[in-house]
C-alpha cells in the first residue's frame, strides 16, 4: 500500500517505518505533529522540528505544517484529522502507520481518524514484547539517543545518552526496579533515532544541546544539528 507515515523522528515510529517498507508497503510522505505542550498524550514532544533533517536522510517528503494549535486532546486529534486528511490529498495514500505498542487511546484515536478518511491503519509494533523489541532496534542498526525522561529511576545522566547493549541491559534493570515501561511509550522517556537503515547515506549529528533537568524530569535540547556523510 502507499502509506503515510506519523513521524516523529523517535524509535517507534522510526522502527514502524522500517517494519512497513519491509512488509512491501511504500512511505509516500511523513506527518511531524508539533504539540504545543510537552505532555501530549498523542504526539512526541522534544526536538520535533529534527525531523526536517531526518526526512532528509530518509529520503521521503515531509509535511510539517501540522502545528497543534491547543493542548487538549480534541484539538490533538483535529489537528492529526487535517494533516492525514493533507496527506490524502497530495500523495494519494492508501493508509497511516504509527509506531503505536501498547496505547489502547492512541490506537482508538488513529483507527478513528484513519476511517473517516477511508484509510488503513498499520502498526507494525502493536502488542511487541518490550525487551525483545529494544534488541531487535539496535540489532538492526537502529542508533538511539534519549532526549527526555520522566520516570523514576531515569536520572539527569541518561539526556543525550545513546543506547547500547551495556545501557539497554541497566535500562532493562531499572524497568524492573521502578516498573517502568521499558519501551517508553507511556511518556517515561523520549528519544531521537540518529541513524538506522532507513537513512542510506546519511547520520544525524548533534553539535549543540543543552540539558534542562528539574530534579525529577530532564529534556535535551537539541539547539543545532546536521546531516553528514557516512
Amino acid at each position: 500500500m502507499r502509506l503515510a507515515a506519523l513521524f516523529s523522528g523517535g524509535k517507534d515510529s522510526t522502527f514502524a517505518i522500517y517494519r512497513a517498507r519491509q512488509q512491501g508497503h511504500a512511505i509516500e510522505c511523513l506527518i511531524t505533529m508539533h504539540p504545543a505542550a510537552d505532555d501530549s498524550a498523542l504526539f512526541h514532544y522534544p526536538n520535533s522540528r529534527i525531523t526536517k533533517h531526518l526526512a532528509e536522510a530518509m529520503g521521503v517528503p515531509l509535511l510539517e505544517s501540522a502545528v497543534v494549535a491547543g493542548t487538549d486532546r480534541d484539538a490533538e486529534i483535529e489537528a492529526l484529522d487535517a494533516a492525514v486528511a493533507q496527506a490524502k490529498s497530495l500523495y494519494r495514500i492508501e493508509g497511516v502507520v504509527n509506531g503505536g505498542i501498547a496505547s489502547i487511546f492512541q490506537k482508538q484515536v488513529f483507527e478513528e481518524v484513519c476511517k473517516r478518511h477511508g484509510l488503513v491503519p498499520v502498526s507494525p509494533l502493536w502488542g511487541v514484547e518490550p525487551e525483545r523489541y529494544m534488541a531487535d532496534l539496535l540489532a538492526s542498526g537502529f542508533v538511539v539517543m534519549i532526549v527526555g525522561v520522566s520516570a523514576m529511576g531515569l536520572e539527569k545522566e541518561w539526556l543525550g545518552r545513546v543506547i547500547d547493549r551495556e545501557s539497554l541491559a541497566k535500562l532493562v534493570w531499572l524497568s524492573r526496579k521502578y516498573g517502568f515501561n521499558l519501551t517508553f511509550e507511556g511518556g517515561e522517556a523520549e528519544t531521537l533515532v540518529l541513524d538506522c537503515p532507513l537513512y542510506p547515506k546519511k547520520r544525524l549529528a548533534v553539535r549543540q544541546a543543552t540539558a534542562r533537568w528539574d530534579g525529577q524530569r530532564g529534556m535535551f535540547e537539541i539547539l543545532e544539528a546536521e546531516l553528514l556523510d557516512k
